[in-house]
């Protein structure tokens, strides 16, 4: 960003450098945003944590297993079924030694945070965007553009189910011999 003392030093003066300081102004309160993969809440499981995440994990997948929370005054509260089926999910994949993001499905992430989400080029997902296969929005009165977490994940997931097939595909061509 360029220095607020630029002004000065260019030699800007009367109504031109109010104007100027003005928009200085206006820029310092629209602060950048910041972004929002880097302040997810990301849980990484140690060695010696895998084992009990497993047994977690088979507990939970075994019958709808309840979890309780005990509260410092010794009350135990009981958790609801979808939060014990993100916590199994989260032991899961916390189990295997992955590490764990949480946002909300809500989320808006820029086209920059959809590329490093899918490890996609920017200029992709920017064309992606453009041909609606993944949806977003423009911010009013700009060219830049917003996508929401849930859109990106069933992206992926259709991305995925299309590479299954293709995957499916080749393999009966193979056991059948035939030539492609």
């Amino acid at each position: 960003m360029i220095p607020r003392d630029a002004v000065s030093r260019v030699g800007v003066s009367g109504q031109a450098k109010l104007q100027l300081l003005q928009i200085w102004e206006k820029l310092e309160v629209v602060m950048p945003r910041t972004g929002v993969l880097a302040n997810a809440t990301r849980v990484e499981a140690d060695s010696g944590d895998r084992k009990l995440l497993e047994h977690l994990e088979a507990t939970a997948a075994a019958a709808r297993a309840s979890l309780v929370l005990r509260g410092p005054d010794g009350t135990d509260i009981e958790l609801p079924q979808s939060l014990v089926n993100l916590l199994a999910a989260a032991a899961h994949d916390l189990a295997k030694g992955n590490a764990v993001f949480a946002l909300p499905v809500e989320t808006r992430l820029t086209p920059n945070e959809v590329a490093e989400m899918l490890g996609l080029s920017r200029p992709f997902v920017a064309r992606l965007l453009d041909e609606g296969e993944i949806p977003s929005q423009h911010l009013p009165d700009s060219r830049h553009r917003l996508v929401r977490l849930v859109d990106v994940l069933e992206f992926q997931a259709r991305r995925e189910r299309r590479a299954e097939g293709r995957r499916q595909i080749m393999e009966a061509a193979e056991e059948a011999e035939l030539p492609y």
